[in-house]
Formats: structure tokens, sequence, C-alpha cells
């Protein structure tokens, strides 16, 4: 059985589809159900619907229970739900923040500790963490979104270390660019501030207008990571992200070795 947020758009919806495809059992949790709908009609006995926000710690814990009480399990969680703010750090006002951290976060943490005690009694499970291909550091206009999928990057490590004694399993998905809507209906921008117009003119030019694959294009990597009876902690998903990412880590030790005389005088 399947427990998937956000599941009503993007990678959540095209995650749902492959697993109900595969004759899985899902509950599909997001602030909006509705267009879940049509799909609810096709999958009477294997989709539930339930209008969740991963913000409220409390609907959340209530949420997993009724996810388990719908299907007596869980053997799939899939932690997706977030959005996007889209600015300069400097632009980003107190609320902004809070609210854009209550959802990528903390919302993901929440799902967490609601389904680990359950994971943890059937001595089973596999908990997907959706992060970012951009986890591994911050990017401009992007920094707040990296910060929060960096933080839950980090947990999740964590996470996976603290679980594995209970035959857990914690998979970290490092998701590359789909057209899941991120940069529109899910973006919460900040109010431009002038003095970064160049900056902004050069990261439109550089980013252009692809919107990326297809969602569905990603699911066949989950469907076959959770058919793994060792899945890797963590793994990126997509094959032009999987470059970047390498480049990235390696542009990243260089700098470390071409200040490593200075980093060795410390002794810390």
């Amino acid at each position: 059985m399947w427990f998937i947020t956000g599941a009503s758009r993007g990678l959540g919806r095209a995650f749902t589809e492959a697993a109900l495809a595969a004759g899985d059992r899902v509950v599909a949790a997001a602030r909006n159900v509705e267009p879940l709908a049509e799909l609810a009609r096709q999958h009477p006995d294997t989709l539930v619907r339930l209008p969740l926000d991963v913000s409220d710690r409390a609907a959340v814990f209530e949420g997993v229970e009724r996810a388990v009480a719908a299907f007596g399990r869980l053997d799939v969680v899939l932690n997706n739900a977030g959005g996007l703010l889209l600015g300069m750090v400097e632009e980003a006002t107190e609320e902004q923040l809070r609210a854009h951290f209550d959802v990528n976060f903390f919302g993901a943490v929440w799902v967490a500790q609601a389904v680990v005690p359950h994971l943890r009694a059937q001595g089973s499970g596999h908990l997907l963490q959706v992060t970012s291909m951009g986890a591994g550091g911050g990017f401009a206009s992007t920094g707040m979104y990296a910060a929060g999928k960096s933080a839950l990057d980090s947990v999740s490590e964590a996470l996976a270390m603290e679980l594995a004694q209970f035959g857990v399993k914690v998979t970290i998905l490092q998701m590359g660019g789909y057209d899941t809507g991120l940069f529109t209906v899910g973006t919460t921008a900040t109010e431009p501030d002038p003095a970064y117009a160049d900056l902004r003119a050069k990261l439109a030019e550089m980013w252009g207008d692809d919107a990326g694959p297809d969602p569905s294009t990603a699911a066949p990597v989950i469907m076959e990571l959770v058919g793994l009876p060792e899945p890797p902690v963590r793994l990126i998903v997509g094959s032009t992200s999987y470059d970047i990412v390498l480049q990235l880590e390696q542009a990243r030790t260089e700098q470390y070795r071409a200040w490593e005389r200075l980093s060795r005088l410390a002794p810390g």
C-alpha cells in the first residue's frame, strides 16, 4: 500500500497513476483532491483520496491513521508535497519563509514522524523523501527552496541510519527538473527588488522556456526502486540531472583542494 503526499499533480500524480497501474493500493493525499476525482472513479477499490495540509501536524497524524485503517498497512510512503519560493534571499518576507518551510521541510518531517511507528511495528516499509538535485547547494533566486530540500536531505539521511535496525528503508529522491507546474501553480514569488534586475535577466536567459520532461517519465524509476530488496539511500532521478550533480560535486571538490593549505592551518 502506498501513501503519497502532493498526489493531485506533478510527480505525485504520476507516481499515483503508476502504482495503481501496477495493481497497488494508494492513499493519495493533497490539499485539493478534486483533480483526482476521475482517477478515483477508475479505481474505486484501490484509490482513497485524502484531503490533507501537511503543514498541520495534527492533521498529518490523523490522516496517516486513516490511511492505515483504509488498507491495513503501509508499504511505500512517498513524501512529495512541496512548493517553490522564488526570489532573492533579501526579498523574502518572514511570512513567506515560514510558510515555505512549513510545507517543504516540516510537512515532510510530520509525515515521517507519523508513519515511522507503523513501519517499525511492521518491521518493513520504504520511505521515499523527495528532495532535489539542487539540495547540495544554493543557487540565486532558488536559495530558499534549496535550503528546505537540503534540510530534508540531511534529516532523511539520519532517518535512514535510525530505521535500518528495524528493517525500514529510506531513499532520498534527488529529483531533476520535470514539468510539474512547480514554477507556475506551485510557486510563491517575492516582490522583485530592482537592484537584482540584471541578475534576474541573466537567470531567465540561462533557464530558457523548457519546462522539462513529463513527470510520468520518472515513474518507471520509482517503480523499479521500490522493488529492490536493498534500495539506495540516495538516488538522483534524471539522466541530465545526474551529469549536472556530478559536475557540481567535482567543482566543489576542486574548490576544497584549491584552499587545502588554508584549511589545514587549523588543527580541528
